[in-house]
């Protein structure tokens, strides 16, 4: 006579593995969509210096050129660059009462909500953000190969084009792929003691040249990225409706109905791309 063995569930879920979001670090909230689905933002144009003229002689035909002894009177160009929300995403689905209960509630609609978002939802504005961010870059030299032999000069090449172009040198950021932090590890120049703990859970795992260095899985990185210097000041991430709801026993199905909603962009300010060094690399670092 066979004997029926139990088979028990265990209470908790075998859940994927996933890292947080660290585009705020690269990334600010300036200009406020409340109300609005774009915003204008002007760009206002300068004037070269030009001599005083202190003592001005000679016909009136001869000054005719300028009404000014400051030099010649311009007006200033007033332009403006449309930020237009472009992303508009949403989702649905069902928790059916019988599966919640026949699964002990590990199928829940809070707990599926909250694997949603952080599994679904935030790789996908991550992703997004990368991109544009690396699309709009105002530096990029050519894709070259990556190793401990040289990730560090390029680093810093990557530092000096932005000291050369005034951007500041304070709040900057340095955002390596997986690959390119290996190499990074192995150069003999790399010191990461100096990073607190408080800095660590934000995602901070070392400092080069007064950056902060952080790393991102390739999954959510474009096609051959190597490394990136990025000042927050250049990007603009709004994020204009995050809403997720929780729908219980309405005539749709027997259970709790999941929707979410999420309206975002990402915008590369014109006259800040200069703000943004992306390196490509070419094949595998670690080849």
């Amino acid at each position: 006579m066979s004997i029926e063995l139990i088979t028990k569930y265990g209470a908790k879920v075998d859940e994927t593995f996933y890292t947080e979001s660290k585009t705020a670090l690269l990334t600010n909230n300036d200009y406020d969509w409340t109300g609005a689905h774009a915003v204008k933002v002007y760009k206002i144009s300068t004037v070269a210096l030009s001599d005083y003229k202190r003592n001005v002689y000679g016909t009136p035909e001869e000054e005719s050129d300028s009404i000014s002894r400051y030099g010649q009177l311009r007006d200033l160009n007033a332009t403006t660059e449309e930020l237009l929300l472009k992303k508009d995403r949403s989702f649905i689905f069902n928790v059916d009462k019988l599966d919640q209960d026949e699964t002990g509630n590990a199928l829940s609609a809070e707990t599926a909500l909250a694997r949603q978002i952080r599994e679904v939802v935030i790789p996908e504005v991550d992703s997004y953000t990368y991109g544009v961010m690396t699309a709009k870059a105002g530096h990029k030299p050519s894709a070259m190969k990556l190793d401990e032999t040289n990730i560090y000069k390029e680093i810093l090449k990557g530092s000096k084009a932005l000291d050369d172009d005034k951007v500041p040198d304070t709040e900057r950021v340095l955002l390596v792929s997986s690959d390119v932090y290996v190499s990074l590890k192995l150069a003999k120049q790399f010191d990461n003691t100096d990073v607190g703990v408080d800095m660590r859970l934000l995602g901070v795992v070392g400092v080069i040249d007064g950056m902060n260095v952080i790393k991102a899985p390739s999954s959510v990185l474009p096609e051959n990225f190597g490394f990136m210097i990025a000042h927050p000041c250049a990007t603009v991430n709004p994020k204009k409706l995050e809403d997720y709801s929780v729908h219980s026993d309405t005539p749709l199905a027997s259970g709790d109905i999941v929707t979410g909603r999420v309206v975002y962009d990402t915008f590369v300010l014109d006259n800040k791309t200069k703000a943004i060094y992306y390196q490509e690399v070419t094949g595998n670092t670690n080849e």
